[in-house]
């Protein structure tokens, strides 16, 4: 899995841990909706650290939580 995946998915599942909708993220968060899209499909390919954070801003978690996950533990390699 590629790194912008796992973030793709690690978002999602966080969305349904605290069970809102990726419009409630942005809101909470302080983003415009279409920022969390560009995260979730192909129209950003590098999402930024900055932005990630403000997403966890707004679900109250810190960044090592956010990653502290099992999906980026075997993520292909970026180098080509």
């Amino acid at each position: 899995m590629t790194t912008k995946k796992a973030v793709e998915k690690r978002i999602i599942e966080l969305c349904e841990k605290y069970g809102i909708a990726v419009n409630t993220l942005a809101n909470y968060a302080g983003v415009p909706p279409s920022t969390v899209y560009s995260i979730l499909n192909e129209k950003s390919k590098n999402p930024g650290v900055v932005s990630i954070k403000k997403l966890c801003d707004g679900l109250d978690i810190t960044l090592r939580e956010f990653f502290d996950c099992d999906i980026f533990d075997d993520l292909e390699q970026e180098i080509k």
